[in-house]
Formats: C-alpha cells, sequence, structure tokens
C-alpha cells in the first residue's frame, strides 16, 4: 500500500504518521468487514491441531515485511483457524462478545500504551479505573464504600482475595514468615460448593493451602450451596483444630448459574469472623437490570465481590473487576515498595498506587474500554440487552419443556439453559450420555452453532449459553432447529 512502512534491512524505525494512518484505515476497514460478516465463518474452529504452525515460516523475518503482507495472512491463516467468539452463534461456556466501542477502546489504550503502576506514571488510567469502577458499582446497586482494581481474569480476582483472607488472620504472620515448616501452624480451611469454578481450587493450591484446603459443600436441588451444610463443616473444622478463614460464594455457577443464598451464607461468616468472597463474574452483571437485582442480595455484606464485564458487558477481554470494602487488608497483603517507586503524590485515598492491590506492577488500561462501553450503550442500554439475553434463554427452556424428546437439567435462572435429549422409553445412562454427546458434536460440525456441555449429578448435559451482543430471536429459533434437527439425525 502507498506510504506501508519500508522493507529492508535499513528500516529500523516505527510507521511515519501518514503510514500509520493509512494501515490504521485499513485494519479499521478489515475490523468492520469481519463484525459484519462474522456468521459466514464456521463458529467453532475446523482446523486440525499445527494448521497455523505449518502456514507460518519457522524462523523470524530478516528484514521488515509490509502491513499488507501482515494482514493477508491473518486472513488466510488466522481467520480460519480461529473460533469466533464474536459470532452470535457461540453460545458455548458464557459469552465474551466485544462490542465496536470496546474495540476502540482497546486501540486509544494500546495508543497511550501506558502503565498504571503507580498514579503518578498513568494519573488519568488511574483516576479513570476508579470513576469507572464507582459508576459500575452504582450500576449494579453496591453500596458505597467499595475500592476497586481491574486485574486480567476472575482467576486473578479470586486469588487476590483469598490472599487478602489469608492476610486477615494476622496472628498467624504469614506475609513476613511464610507457611513452609511452621508446626505451630494450624491448617487453614475455605469453602465454597461443589459448583464452584475450578479457579477457586487454584488458589489455594497457589496460595499454599492446598486442595485439601478447599472444603467444597454440597448443593440443593438447585445447584446452590447448602447453609446448613456450611455452618456444619465449619464447626466440624474447628472441632478437629482446623483454622476455617474464608468462603467464596458464587452468584452464577459455571454449569447452570445458580445463584448461592450469599445473605445467609454472609450471616454465618459474620458470626465465625470468615472474610466472604462473592464471585460474581458472570451473574454481577445482571444486577444492570432493576428486576434481576437480587441476584446480589446479601452481596453488600461480603468483603469482596468479582465482577467481570468481558462476559456480559460486551468489553473485550480481558476486564475483571474486583471490588472490596477492605482495600487496606487487599494492600497488606501485596504491598512491596522497593525505592526507586517511592512517591509523596498524596494520600492513598486520592491517589492509590494500583500495583499495590496485587501481583502485577505492570498494569495495562483497561478501564478506558469498560468506560467507553458504559458511555456508549448508558445503563438502559446494557440492561435492555441483558433482558434480551434472558429472555432467550426462557424461549428456549419453554420449547425444551413442550419437546418430549428433550428435558432441563435446571431452571434457566438467567442466560444459561442445560438441556438433555431424552427420548421416551431411553433411559439407560450412558446411552443418554452418548446420544447427548454425539447431539453436540453434530451441532458444533455443523458450524453455525457452537455449545459446550457440562455434568449435572453426573449426567451429560448439552449447555446453551446467551450473552453475546449480536444475538437475535432468530439466533434462538436457529439453535432450537439444530436440536431438533441433531437428534433426529443421530438418535
Amino acid at each position: 500500500m502507498t506510504g506501508d512502512i519500508g522493507t529492508g534491512p535499513q528500516h529500523t524505525g516505527d510507521m511515519d504518521p501518514e503510514a500509520f494512518r493509512a494501515a490504521a484505515h485499513r485494519v479499521a476497514e478489515w475490523t468492520a468487514d469481519y463484525l459484519r460478516d462474522i456468521e459466514r465463518f464456521p463458529v467453532l474452529s475446523p482446523a486440525p491441531p499445527g494448521t497455523v504452525r505449518r502456514g507460518l515460516p519457522t524462523a523470524p523475518p530478516q528484514n521488515s515485511e509490509p502491513i499488507s503482507a501482515v494482514l493477508a495472512d491473518i486472513e488466510a491463516l488466522l481467520i480460519p483457524a480461529s473460533t469466533h467468539w464474536q459470532s452470535p452463534g457461540f453460545m458455548a461456556y458464557f459469552a465474551s462478545s466485544g462490542s465496536g466501542p470496546g474495540i476502540l477502546g482497546e486501540t486509544i489504550a494500546a495508543a497511550f500504551n501506558v502503565n498504571a503502576m503507580l498514579w503518578r506514571t498513568a494519573p488519568a488510567a488511574t483516576e479513570l479505573e476508579q470513576v469507572t469502577l464507582d459508576w459500575l458499582r452504582q450500576m449494579v446497586g453496591l453500596p458505597q464504600p467499595l475500592f476497586g482494581v481491574i486485574n486480567d481474569t476472575a482467576s486473578s480476582s479470586t486469588l487476590y482475595a483469598l490472599a487478602a483472607a489469608r492476610e486477615a488472620q494476622t496472628d498467624l504472620r504469614i506475609r513476613e514468615l511464610g507457611m513452609a515448616g511452621r508446626p505451630e501452624l494450624p491448617r487453614l480451611r475455605f469453602y465454597a460448593s461443589t459448583e464452584a469454578h475450578s479457579s477457586v481450587e487454584k488458589a489455594g493450591i497457589v496460595l499454599g493451602i492446598g486442595k485439601d484446603g478447599l472444603r467444597r459443600i454440597p448443593v440443593d436441588e438447585r445447584y446452590r450451596m447448602d447453609p446448613v451444610a456450611l455452618r456444619q463443616a465449619i464447626h466440624e473444622d474447628v472441632a478437629a483444630g482446623i483454622r476455617p478463614f474464608a468462603v467464596v460464594a458464587t452468584v452464577g455457577t459455571t454449569s447452570t448459574t445458580s445463584v448461592d443464598p450469599v445473605p445467609a451464607i454472609a450471616a454465618l461468616c459474620e458470626q465465625h469472623g470468615l472474610w466472604l468472597h462473592v464471585d460474581a463474574a458472570y451473574g454481577g452483571a445482571a444486577a444492570i437490570a432493576a428486576e434481576l437485582r437480587w441476584v446480589l442480595d446479601g452481596a453488600e455484606r461480603a468483603d469482596s465481590i468479582v465482577v467481570n464485564p468481558h462476559k456480559w458487558l460486551f468489553t473485550p477481554i480481558d476486564c475483571s473487576v474486583l471490588w472490596t470494602r477492605r482495600p487496606d487488608v487487599l494492600r497488606e497483603a501485596f504491598s512491596i515498595v522497593p525505592e526507586y517507586l517511592t512517591t509523596t503524590d498524596g494520600s492513598e485515598q486520592d491517589a492509590p498506587n494500583l500495583m499495590d492491590y496485587g501481583t502485577s506492577l505492570g498494569r495495562r488500561m483497561r478501564a478506558l474500554k469498560l468506560w467507553m462501553v458504559i458511555r456508549y450503550f448508558g445503563t438502559d442500554g446494557l440492561a435492555q440487552r441483558i433482558r434480551e439475553h434472558c429472555e432467550y434463554a426462557s424461549m428456549l427452556a419453554r420449547w425444551v419443556e413442550g419437546e418430549p424428546d428433550f428435558e432441563l437439567l435446571a431452571p434457566a435462572l438467567l442466560s444459561v439453559v442445560c438441556l438433555r435429549a431424552h427420548p421416551p422409553g431411553l433411559d439407560d445412562p450412558g446411552t443418554l450420555d452418548s446420544l447427548n454427546q454425539r447431539i453436540v458434536e453434530r451441532i458444533n460440525t455443523d458450524g453455525r452453532f457452537f455449545v459446550s456441555h457440562t455434568r449435572l449429578r453426573g449426567e451429560y448435559a448439552i449447555r446453551v449459553a446467551f450473552g453475546n451482543l449480536r444475538q437475535e430471536q432468530r439466533h434462538v429459533r436457529g439453535v432450537i432447529a439444530a436440536l431438533r434437527g441433531a437428534i433426529d439425525d443421530v438418535g
């Protein structure tokens, strides 16, 4: 292209402004076309492992290459080997669709390219993050005061929250003395339901508490943590000399989007002096719709809460919000300030240094894209899209309930439906699992939709998740037709 970066070994500088302008226009046109035409690609990539590796040279280029050649390889190599999360046919896991304003926000953040480790290294990024997260706090109905930071994913946010919970056990002096080789240190224990996300268990491993340090609490018939069982577990552990220190309640479990009874769990935590962390990574966004605000009932009593805007708020991945009403404890768990990073910019309240609230020193300007998404859609626009996604799930659930060959395996509370094919007279568990697995494979191979699966009380369940920004009622009708066609073909 005209004005493209030069080629040859002599080229060592950045693109000049006009070359960048031309390339940026070209990338913008490509992006707009990609989003417009997203449904022409199979949602789940059919490419076999190694496709991209085989398509690219084994060694880097010695001389510079034009951007046009790079874009051509994106089209020829990366598109066919991509699973298209932006597609409205993506109904696996949880949606993560990046909106136009979010994509623009990522672009501008990349142009700034600041490191928001200290207030002084990125004043705008630091303060924008605080303002944006307070907006979001108001949008989901959480009370003041809450201090928020943006991390990459809920896995990190939950890890940091549990590190703070461990730090809150001040008599143990774990920050100074660690946990290894200390016979006087009691065994630590934290709790989550059997439906809680795997990142909760992983956090225990990283923190040195171990897999055995997490006690899984049974759930009720609606896959919610049983507070009676939690109370019994705490009493048993205390009697055995084990030190309980935290409970993780889930608002929108990964398999079924069930909502744990947070008020009852909060009462137990307050009674026993335990840190309460609410994992609302998926479900918390639903509270933006006033009639769904019940999902965060009791969360105002939590010590920490995580909500992921990159799941259901149309913000490009990654963007995970961690709030805490005990920022001093979170800061104490992580703050280490070497001499070269000491500053005298003002009070911590007025000029927080975000590096003090997690393991990362380098921090991207993640708030910009969320700020732009909130301003573009507004609270009402975001709430309306959430309502639509919940209605799509209700449409599918109603169809399942009226179909003799299918059944629901869990209540469809929000935007996820768990179902399975169960034709009359076919009751062998292994045969039913095999049938439903073949249905999932058939739908995903066809290319228009991508659905996932889970297991509920040992039974193989088809899991259909709505939440993509570009989904419409026609996609609900389409996945219904795909389910009906798949059972007819493989049954």
